[in-house]
Order: structure tokens, then C-alpha cells, then sequence
């Protein structure tokens, strides 16, 4: 809840007339507590859980000619019911442990400085931190995967996203309970380690999100982020992880590679790209088979 009354209160404390944005958010949360802004969160996560794959399941359901030539591993195909049961098992972790998760982190969000008033930040602040989110995020993570390919790790929980060799954009937050818990530590480290206003915070788990959805759909298509960001890994880097499945030992990066090539962990593009698309030899037998049915983990 913001400490001004009014917009007139509050410009006068900030000592300046606020920003059309700023007005907007004065009138949305000066009467509201800041645990109900927060929660905004979960609905936020459940629109891009939900909304967010819808386009790649389209183009996947629909296999027009002129966007096959991008799937990654075109004789890998999941019907409709496969495509519902994803979301269903998604939305079951979601209830059950990403849901309460959020809940029970309000403490951490309020210790580690996460601010919900005036100001709002500006552009420049924004882009800046989340820079650092990304970096922080990237670097934790690549170790924390490496750790859930080992013989412990992936036995006992990483094998679970593992069942889709072929990944789809549903599949991207797709996991056992405890790697949702595990891999919320280098998402929630940067903002901890530089504190934003809660709208940054919002926009980082939506672009992070977002990425993760990018990386699992399966299909490198010409405007994908990758082609365009020095050391972004995209779906042709991580979908080469997913085919190799529990013998991977490489390119586990979570969005840049520059971790798997200091650490010699990086199956190089060129290499990747051209073992999957040997793949395309089998073009004609493109039926819907379940990922989990090729699982090279089990």
C-alpha cells in the first residue's frame, strides 16, 4: 500500500508531477496491499504457462509446409491429447507447488528490499538490472543443470524433464517438484542481489519466462531470438540437449553459451544443428508420436 493519500501527496513528497505510468500505478495500488500486488505474480505466470505456448502448439497441430522446414526433430509428433495432457500435468504443478511457492516467498520478497511505490524506475534502470538478472540467472543455473546430470541428479529428478527428447513449448516449466524448487534459486538470486520496484521484478519472470518457452518450442525459425543475440543458445542448443536426454553432457546454458564454451560443455552450433537435422531424412514419417516414447533416459 503507498504511504500518499493522494496524487497531490505523493508529488509533493517526490517533489515533481508524476509520470502518466506513475499516475496509472498510483490509482491501481494506493489502496491495496502490497502482498495482494504482489500475488499478481501466480496470475501472471498462469497467463504465460497458458497463453504464451499457444502459437507453437498451432503451428505444431496445424504442420503447415511453410514453417515445417522449421521444426528441429520433424518425425516427433504429439497429438492434441498429448498436447492436453502437457498442459494438465503443467497446471498440476502449477496448483500444487509453483502457486504456494510464490506464496510462501512473500517474506523473501519483502527482506530482500523488492519495493511496490513511487517512483518508478526508469528505462535505463530497468534494462540494466535485468542485465544482471540474466547474467546471474545464467551462470547459477548452467551449474545447478550440470548437478541434475549427474547420476544422483538426474535418477532422482531431472529424468522427469527429461521425458520429452523433443521438447514443446508446454513442456518448458515441465519438471519434478523439487528441480521447480531448485531452479527458482538462480531466478529469485538477482533480484535479491539487486533489488527492483515489483513492475521489473514482473517484467524479469515474464522475459525469463518467456525465453524458457522459446527454447523448449522446437523450432529455429529465421526471426528467433538467436539469430540476432551474441551467445543465445535458442531452441537449436537446447533441443540437442533433449535428444541426447540423460547421456547429455553438454550445452546446458539456460539462455547464453558462454558458460558451456569456458567450461567445455558446448556441443558448437554447427555440430548440433547439422545431427539434428539429419533427422529431416525421415520427413515422410511425420506421425504423432509422444516424445516420452523416444526417451533415450529410459
Amino acid at each position: 500500500m503507498l504511504p500518499y493519500r493522494t496524487i497531490h501527496e505523493a508529488e509533493r513528497a517526490l517533489g515533481r508531477i508524476l509520470t502518466y505510468t506513475e499516475t496509472l500505478w498510483f490509482n491501481y495500488s494506493a489502496n491495496k496491499s502490497n502482498f495482494f500486488i504482489y500475488c499478481h505474480t501466480i496470475l501472471l505466470l498462469f497467463l504465460i504457462f497458458s497463453l504464451a505456448p499457444l502459437p507453437f502448439v498451432v503451428v505444431e497441430l496445424m504442420r503447415l509446409r511453410s514453417l515445417e522446414k522449421f521444426k528441429i526433430q520433424p518425425v516427433v509428433r504429439l497429438s492434441p491429447g498429448d498436447m492436453c495432457k502437457c498442459y494438465k500435468d503443467v497446471m498440476l504443478l502449477f496448483c500444487y507447488v509453483v502457486g504456494p511457492l510464490q506464496i510462501l516467498s512473500y517474506p523473501s520478497i519483502q527482506m530482500v528490499g523488492i519495493r511496490m511505490g513511487l517512483p518508478l524506475p526508469s528505462g535505463w534502470e530497468i534494462v540494466m538490472q535485468l542485465l544482471v538478472y540474466f547474467l546471474i540467472e545464467d551462470y547459477t543455473n548452467y551449474w545447478i543443470h550440470r548437478f541434475l546430470h549427474g547420476k544422483w541428479g538426474y535418477e532422482n529428478i531431472h529424468h522427469v524433464h527429461h521425458e520429452y527428447t523433443a521438447p514443446i513449448a508446454f513442456a518448458s516449466p515441465y519438471a519434478h517438484w523439487a528441480e521447480i524448487l531448485i531452479l527458482g534459486i538462480p531466478s529469485f538470486l538477482g533480484p535479491a542481489i539487486a533489488p527492483c520496484h515489483i513492475l521489473t521484478f514482473w517484467l524479469w519472470i515474464a522475459l525469463r519466462q518467456m525465453e524458457a518457452l522459446e527454447t523448449h518450442s522446437g523450432y529455429d525459425f529465421p526471426w528467433s531470438v538467436s539469430k540476432y543475440i551474441p551467445f543465445y543458445g535458442g531452441a537449436v542448443h537446447h533441443d540437442y540437449h533433449h535428444y541426447v536426454g540423460g547421456q547429455s553432457h553438454n550445452n546446458f546454458a539456460s539462455v547464453f553459451t558462454y558458460c558451456d564454451y569456458i567450461y567445455g560443455t558446448d556441443k558448437f552450433p554447427g555440430l548440433a544443428i547439422y545431427q539434428l537435422k539429419q533427422l529431416r531424412k525421415d520427413d515422410g514419417q511425420l506421425e504423432a508420436v509422444p516424445s516420452q516414447a523416444s526417451s533415450k533416459s529410459d
